[in-house]
């Protein structure tokens, strides 16, 4: 029964919900981080840009693919923080950038989405063909844990150098974060979050002027308004309730064979009750879960340059390795 006590005790400050996610993101710094950009043409025309950073020690054999959030980066502190860590443990890290988060418009109308495990296998498949990495291990924040945990559990045929996956903070259950986010309590959230989406969307309406309405977007004010008006349609799929049907992690876990930890905080407010799935835990012997009281949504502040769920993630994957 892989469910997993936590031991993460954080000050008392940092048990409060809002100033655990709002101070990780906004005023967390990690220096030195040395990032190097490489991008991965991709079969259908557009592009990927991977964010290396490298074993602080040697040459390593080891690779670490980092995949961020909703409409976060590489560069994003929890990227850098986790990489730091990792690096000084001599593994190489691979940080994923979805399509149009790296900085610049991908090419096609698509861009990424909470299912979109098809741009991670691609990923994984041209690290191995370029690069002697005999392990390989994976970690997902938040949307990137989504799409961790799918790729996991879809049926993909996993390579070999795979030992082990971490997701943080992951709305396994999109449709109920989604309406846990539409809450009053988490509307700075939503806001930002619809705000942001939609300055993408309407530099993506000046690209591609038939496919997008401007009267349209400015009529979004939810997430599943975007996700209705553009991210299920561009990727196929009938509307935000199919797209959040066929790609939660929730229908994956069960199929998942290489040792995950999946770690959800309990006071995480974008994560509904269907985000915290005990049952499955108690079921796969290779999904671990630990549910933490506090840490908010990818949180976990200790007093020490690194996170909690960042040592963690290290922990995990070193026990498979």
């Amino acid at each position: 029964m892989p469910l997993l006590k936590s031991h993460y005790r954080p000050s008392y400050l940092f048990r409060n919900y809002h100033i655990s996610t709002i101070y990780t993101s906004v005023f967390r710094k990690v220096k030195d981080v040395d990032q190097h950009r490489e991008r991965i043409e991709l079969e259908d025309g557009d592009f990927l840009d991977i964010d290396w950073s490298y074993s602080a020690k040697k040459k390593s054999t080891k690779v670490l693919i980092i995949l961020h959030g909703l409409e976060g980066n590489a560069q994003r502190p929890y990227v850098t923080g986790l990489a730091k860590l990792f690096n000084n443990k001599s593994w190489d890290v691979a940080a994923m950038n979805f399509r149009g988060c790296s900085g610049e418009m991908n090419r096609l109308y698509r861009s990424y989405n909470a299912g979109a495990s098809e741009d991670l296998k691609a990923v994984i498949t041209e690290i191995l063909s370029k690069q002697k990495y005999t392990q390989i291990a994976l970690n997902g924040f938040s949307l990137g844990g989504n799409v961790v945990l799918k790729y996991l559990g879809e049926g993909n045929e996993l390579p070999k150098e795979l030992i082990a996956a971490v997701a943080i903070s992951t709305p396994v259950d999109l449709a109920g974060s989604c309406q846990k986010l539409a809450e009053s309590k988490n509307s700075l959230y939503s806001k930002r979050f619809v705000k942001k989406l939609k300055e993408q969307l309407y530099l993506r309406e000046g690209k591609f002027p038939k496919d997008l309405d401007r009267a349209k977007i400015d009529s979004c004010k939810t997430l599943v308004s975007i996700d209705d008006l553009y991210t299920s349609k561009a990727h196929g799929f009938k509307d935000a309730a199919d797209y959040y049907s066929k790609s939660s992690a929730l229908n994956f876990i069960k199929n998942i064979k290489i040792p995950t930890l999946l770690i959800n905080a309990k006071n995480d407010e974008f994560l509904s009750d269907s985000c915290y799935p005990v049952a499955l835990a108690k079921s796969n012997s290779n999904f671990y879960l630990e549910l933490p009281e506090y840490g908010g949504h990818v949180g976990f502040l200790q007093k020490k340059e690194h996170t909690y769920s960042e040592e963690r993630a290290l922990e995990f994957i070193k026990s498979h390795s």
